[in-house]
């Protein structure tokens, strides 16, 4: 059965007034490339693009922002390199309140993407994790005094995953609510991993990939079977999670239990971002002791916020203007 969890903005918004909790974020930082084409170039082809932009990205990075410009006390942990990106990529998250005292420099090249976006908005994109693949299990030992000082600790998976398995085992065993965004996504979990980890968030084509399970035939999933798919992730070894389902909002499995989370509707300008936004909420949510319910109702109106700015980082909102759009 599916609880219908429709909210007025002024009640959902009322979130925005309790959030001041702890939270560590373990992961990346990227520089974001980004050039814009009429078309995107075929093999061995040269076309003209628009004026460069670069941009302060990193799924890591882009969820400690959105949860701290909203009140939360975040420190981020992962790397840098030795290049003029790191000032610029830790400047940005200084500016959004980030604390970035213990992320390490490295030598060599920060984080970066190339994205080149056509007039339809299809794109391409490179990753050169630089920096971030420096992430090693040594420096998640070294910061384990700061990295377990939080309430709830966010991990995705831009970082090497012998890093991420072991920070979920120091938050695990520090008692600190451990949440995994299974993004870039990989079906293949470790059993560690999953054991440390109190709850994931997916979307509802990685969830499929993760369970093994069909995906409607028609794409709606609001009307899928989603008792089976709740004890289905249970037994894969996940009591909680959240399912985001793009345009329909998202999905709350707690215990057992299914909620239906409505998506905030919004003239979208660039959804870059808009899922580390959602995912930087729910950090910020369980991190100042609201359910796991009320922090996905909160994501979606910020998440929705973020989707009328272009960029990622740049385009999140605080609490005074996240209040001020929709209320």
């Amino acid at each position: 059965m599916i609880q219908d969890m429709a909210a007025t903005p002024d009640q959902v918004l009322q979130g925005l007034d309790t959030i001041n909790g702890s939270i560590s974020v373990v992961g990346s930082m990227n520089a974001d490339y980004t050039v814009t084409t009429d078309r995107l170039p075929n093999p061995g082809e040269t076309i003209n693009g628009g004026p460069l932009q670069i941009l302060p990205g990193g799924k890591s990075a882009n969820q400690a922002a959105a949860a701290a410009r909203i009140g939360a006390h975040v420190q981020l942990f992962g790397a840098v390199g030795s290049d003029p990106n790191a000032d610029f990529l830790l400047g940005q998250l200084g500016n959004a309140g980030v604390d970035t005292s213990q992320v390490m420099t490295v030598p060599g090249p920060s984080g970066t993407t190339v994205i080149t976006v056509d007039a339809q908005g299809e794109n391409t994109i490179v990753y050169s994790p630089g920096s971030n693949a420096k992430v090693d299990v040594d420096y998640a030992h070294r910061s384990q005094k700061a990295l377990t000082s939080a309430k709830v600790l966010g991990l995705c998976l831009e970082s090497p995953i012998e890093t991420v398995t072991e920070a979920a085992r120091m938050g695990h065993e520090a008692g600190m609510t451990v949440l995994l965004n299974d993004s870039p996504f990989r079906a293949d979990l470790p059993a560690d991993l999953i054991a440390y980890s109190d709850l994931i968030l997916v979307n509802e084509h990685e969830m499929a990939q993760l369970l093994g399970i069909d995906e409607p035939e028609d794409g709606d999933w609001t009307k899928a079977d989603w008792d089976r798919t709740n004890q289905t992730m249970q037994d894969f070894g996940f009591h909680r999670a959240i399912v985001t389902l793009g345009g329909e909002g998202s999905m709350v499995l707690d215990n057992g239990e299914n909620y239906r989370i409505h998506a905030v509707k919004v003239d979208a300008v660039d959804t870059t971002g808009c899922g580390d936004a959602f995912m930087g909420t729910i950090l910020a949510g369980l991190s100042s002791g609201m359910s796991l319910v009320e922090s996905a109702q909160l994501a979606s109106y910020v998440s929705a916020y973020a989707a009328t700015g272009q960029g990622a980082q740049a385009s999140y909102g605080s609490a005074e203007q996240i209040r001020y759009r929709f209320a």
